[in-house]
């Protein structure tokens, strides 16, 4: 008999694979453009650590024999803004997407607040609609919130301020620039 009667799904076999799918994926954009540096490969690489990580922590577990179900699918929505949700949660998912906010503006060519809210909702809202799926077809243990994709935003888009604001520092801009995927546009300074 299997010590694991529901058939769960190890996150790590899957993540793993995708970040490095991720991150060949990058290194070949990078290759192609004629653009491989190493910093620009390091941005790659912690985009391709994000990406698995956020696989692993937001779609599973899943389940390849869930408990049978007595009655009709009833999704896990939490649809209401701002009911029924804690500080602490909010906290956590501005958190998980600061990285994002500061990572994307290194792979633009003109970076800007809106490209990244745009992003930053669009993952959020697929993160939340593959917890759906989860639930749907796998018993997935998460709960598709409205709360957790307007908080993620968020903090997509402090990410992006913090990487605003210390791509403005003189001293750290040429620090950023050096992993930037487009080199920035000759900035006129009054002298």
């Amino acid at each position: 008999m299997s010590s694991d009667p529901f058939g769960e799904v190890p996150a790590l076999p899957v993540a793993i694979p995708f970040g490095a799918l991720v991150l060949v994926v990058q290194v070949l954009v990078l290759l192609r453009g004629r653009r491989f540096s190493w910093p620009r490969a390091a941005v790659a690489a912690a985009i391709a650590v994000y990406a698995a990580g956020i696989l692993a922590n937001t779609v599973f577990p899943i389940f390849t024999r869930p408990v049978p179900r007595v009655g009709p699918w009833t999704p896990a929505l939490a649809l209401v803004p701002f009911s029924d949700y804690e500080v602490a949660d909010a906290l956590m998912n501005v958190g998980v997407f600061v990285p994002l906010g500061i990572l994307l503006p290194l792979l633009m060519r003109r970076p800007a607040w809106w490209k990244v809210l745009v992003i930053a909702a669009t993952v959020s809202v697929t993160i939340e609609l593959l917890q759906l799926g989860a639930q749907r077809f796998f018993a997935g243990g998460h709960v598709a919130d409205v709360n957790d994709f307007l908080w993620n935003t968020v903090g997509g888009c402090v990410g992006y301020a913090l990487y605003a604001l210390l791509s403005r520092i003189p001293v750290l801009s040429g620090i950023v620039d050096v992993f930037r995927w487009h080199r920035s546009a000759a900035r006129t300074r009054p002298a």
